[in-house]
């Protein structure tokens, strides 16, 4: 049986047609933030059978499993690797109407050539017929990422990373390129106490120094974002609840980190004090190196403490928080723009109730000096299918400008994800086929398909200094 993807899957006009084949479609992908393993990239890695490269660490699968009343037990438990696939293609056909169905067959069809829907009736012959495809050099970790026409794709690394894999992959000059990001948000972490006092330790001896004061833990992360952008990085990324911001003075960060050193406890608001001192002190630093900062906001994390104590952070637990989001972040920018200290900077934002809020807050910092110098964000995990990128995209043309937006990431740990700029591109062709269509937009084919090449690649590729 033949899928319903198609070639004109989500193009409902013979304009969106034409952007998305002629001006989109084949464009390399610039994979600006994700969470690969670069040790992956580096070995060249072939798996075993698909369920190694489609369901482990897949938390949008593992919810859906999990909601249908599949055990743990063949979700992140010892089941063996077939029969979690087959406890997967159960679980398919009932998620109609969620991304993971797109999703699912996309990654079929381009990785595999596979027309069929998957479900329990070809759940076996599948999964032989991938296993044996996946033993093959084009679908190695490179391969697939050759496969998609990955141009280029930033991992995200801790502070304390020796970027060993990194190296590697650059000296044997595979494509696509490989960067890393610097992810500093367990150095800022003081609300953990006792294991914020360990992590310490662990970055003072990647920075080769000891960490006892708070100057100290500045001078550390200096001497790691030093590492970093020789090797390298040109990009930062941070996941908070929401940005933070206080009056200079409010409180000592010296002392705050002294307090923790000591083992004494911290209320809710030195915590966030502490936090946005780090912040800004990085936020300079960025800026310093001409480098583009990420923030992720809105994730409320860790809701089920009772599986959370069984299988641990990151699996699947995290869901869309309601903060407070609008003056503290403005604050923020604001402190770091008065000084032109301001680096180029995306928000990624988790909370469809705020997309006008950060679409009408970054404009406030575009000042001219770089197109799109501060960004909304493309639609981020739960908002990164139809529904909520055409919001986001919506929100940001109606409030800024749409043309001078970076695009899409994967933001995935899975190597077959990478159909998702493919999805992201029909949907974003779609949408300007359909105000031509409705008379919203003039039919200039070259014009509108230049901003649907921009927005796919262009303005990606202008955007962060990778070559630099």
């Amino acid at each position: 049986m033949k899928t319903f993807i198609n070639e004109d899957f989500l193009l409902q006009s013979e304009f969106s047609k034409i952007l998305y084949h002629n001006y989109s479609k084949n464009l390399p992908i610039i994979d600006y933030h994700n969470h690969l393993p670069p040790e992956e990239i580096d070995g060249n890695r072939v798996f075993e059978n698909i369920s190694q490269v489609w369901l482990a660490g897949d938390h949008y699968k593992w919810r859906a499993m999990r909601a249908l009343g599949v055990n743990e037990k063949y979700i992140t438990g010892n089941a063996s690797d077939k029969e979690k696939f087959l406890k997967w293609a159960e679980t398919v056909p009932y998620t109609v109407r969620n991304p993971l169905y797109h999703w699912t067959h996309l990654e079929l069809q381009r990785y595999f050539g596979i027309q069929e829907l998957l479900g329990p009736d070809n759940a076996e012959e599948i999964y032989e017929k991938t296993t044996a495809i996946l033993q093959g050099k084009s679908h190695s970790t490179i391969g697939l990422l050759q496969q998609q026409n990955v141009e280029s794709l930033c991992t995200t690394d801790q502070p304390t990373d020796t970027l060993a894999f990194h190296k590697s992959i650059k000296e044997k000059g595979d494509s696509p390129k490989v960067f890393p990001t610097f992810r500093p948000d367990k150095a800022f972490a003081i609300d953990l106490g006792a294991s914020y006092v360990s992590y310490l330790e662990e970055l003072g001896n990647a920075a080769k120094l000891s960490i006892e004061s708070y100057d100290d833990l500045l001078s550390a992360l200096e001497n790691r974002m030093d590492f970093f952008h020789d090797q390298g990085c040109r990009l930062a990324d941070h996941g908070l609840e929401q940005l933070y911001y206080f009056k200079e003075g409010t409180y000592v960060a010296a002392e705050l980190f002294k307090k923790v050193r000591e083992g004494k406890a911290l209320s809710n608001e030195e915590v966030q004090y502490f936090k946005s001192q780090v912040l800004l002190f990085l936020g300079r630093a960025y800026h310093k190196r001409g480098w583009v900062q990420q923030f992720h906001i809105g994730a409320i994390r860790d809701n089920n403490k009772r599986l959370l104590s069984v299988l641990g952070p990151d699996t699947g637990f995290d869901s869309i928080g309601d903060f407070s989001q609008a003056r503290a972040l403005s604050g923020f920018l604001n402190e770091l723009d008065g000084t032109d200290q301001l680096a180029k900077t995306i928000i990624y934002n988790l909370n469809p109730a705020d997309n006008e809020v950060i679409a009408t807050m970054v404009g406030n910092f575009n000042d001219g000096s770089v197109k799109g110098k501060v960004q909304f964000g493309s639609g981020w995990w739960f908002l990164d299918q139809k529904d909520g990128m055409e919001k986001q995209m919506n929100a940001l043309s109606n409030m800024g400008l749409l043309s001078c937006f970076v695009g899409m990431l994967t933001d995935s740990r899975s190597f077959l994800s990478f159909p998702r700029h493919e999805y992201f591109r029909r949907i974003l062709c779609n949408l300007i086929g359909n105000d031509v269509v409705n008379g919203e937009l003039p039919a200039d084919e070259k014009w509108l398909g230049k901003i649907v090449a921009d927005i796919s690649y262009y303005n990606a590729k202008n955007y962060f200094d990778f070559n630099k």
